[in-house]
């Protein structure tokens, strides 16, 4: 087996809370890491080699690849047509462009699921408003944007014709409204040689306005058939992209107990936050092993771990402060991560607090008491 020469640079396109927790995780490897983002004050910015830049211009991303050695992204609204063109001059660029380009049109993400037999909502594709109002029968749907939509934004529930007025006016699709029990996800991986790790699955509760996941809980409270199911899906759906580095598959169990696809996700991800101290081997350093082409980290549990997200308080606009630290401190089993994001604002993702605990009652106990105690104001 060759040796490790940790001598390289690693490029990461954003330079968001993802990226410095990859960061994070890769000064154990004695990583380097050179960030592209647009923000000056990035919560990347003051931690790594760092280059102010417009992550969807050509030729912003072509003169940042050229200073990299394997270059990754932590957002994927980023330029494929520079990626590609990086690829082909000899860049290793993880996950693939065409990987990226294809998740970044929900429309062609969609039908990449029906290609593959991948199981997913019923859906149409749509043009622009006019089209939406016509398709009056498919109703109750939920309207997606094709490209652009990320955190909740992009997505109108349309239950009936009195929401049609909501719909985008905009190339999309028109999915039909699930019904679920659970929504879940799954993170896999997968190497250059092929090894694909799955992580177990986690149960997500999502934020009823600004659609953002609220908190999780690791593992998901399902029945382990359909945990089993699960799992399949979503390494059959890195498989069938050949893709190379993490993948989140967001899913939906109904009440039926089927497991539909939802969305996925081409790099670490808000579900897979808590795998920092509740598994063995955290999201971000499971990326990294898997665009160094390294062996895959164990996925296996620690313990039951819950995960809260820190949003910014409606209201609050401003200097970041936080009320109820040194109350959440003094619990056992919780771990705080704030972001070193300066300004807050209604439902900016600030941070985030995993709690782990062996004892699930405990954990929802404590995850509520974080949820309820530790507040994001200006």
């Amino acid at each position: 087996m060759a040796a490790f020469n940790p001598q390289f640079t690693i490029g990461v396109l954003g330079g968001g809370q993802l990226g410095r927790m990859l960061i994070q995780s890769g000064i154990n490897l004695d990583l380097n890491f050179h960030i592209l983002d647009p923000d000056p004050q990035a919560p990347c910015a003051q931690i790594a080699r760092f280059t102010q830049g417009k992550l969807t211009d050509y030729e912003t991303v072509m003169a940042f690849g050229n200073t990299c050695d394997i270059i990754t992204i932590e957002i994927e609204n980023v330029n494929t047509k520079a990626l590609t063109d990086l690829e082909k001059a000899g860049k290793k660029v993880f996950p693939q462009p065409a990987v990226i380009e294809l998740i970044q049109d929900k429309r062609l993400q969609k039908q990449f699921f029906t290609d593959n037999q991948i199981p997913t909502a019923p859906f149409m594709l749509v043009s622009n408003k006019e089209d939406v109002i016509k398709q009056t029968h498919f109703l109750p749907a939920v309207n997606k944007l094709g490209k652009e939509g990320y955190d909740g934004r992009g997505v109108q529930v349309i239950k009936t014709e009195s929401d049609l007025h909501k719909a985008f006016d905009a190339p999309g699709l028109l999915e039909k409204w699930i019904p679920f029990e659970k929504e879940i996800a799954v993170i896999v991986s997968r190497n250059a040689m092929g090894e694909v790790a799955a992580y177990p699955a986690v149960e997500m509760v999502f934020h009823p306005e600004a659609n953002l996941v609220e908190y999780l809980f690791s593992p998901a409270q399902i029945d382990a058939k359909i945990s089993i199911r699960a799992e399949a899906i979503a390494r059959k759906v890195i498989t069938e992209l050949n893709m190379i580095g993490l993948l989140a598959v967001e899913m939906f169990v109904t009440k039926e107990g089927e497991v539909l696809v939802n969305e996925v996700a081409p790099r670490p991800h808000n579900s897979g936050h808590q795998t920092i101290e509740g598994n063995v081997t955290s999201q971000y350093e499971q990326h990294l092993r898997a665009i160094l082409n390294l062996p895959a980290g164990s996925t296996a549990l620690r313990a039951p771990s819950a995960m809260v997200n820190l949003l910014g308080e409606e209201g609050f606009t401003g200097n970041a402060c936080y009320e109820g630290l040194e109350e959440v401190l003094k619990v056992e089993g919780i771990h705080v991560h704030l972001y070193g994001k300066k300004i807050t604002k209604p439902y900016r993702k600030m941070g985030h607090v995993t709690i782990v605990d062996s004892n699930p009652d405990s954990l929802k106990k404590k995850a509520n008491f974080v949820k309820q105690t530790l507040k994001v104001k200006a």
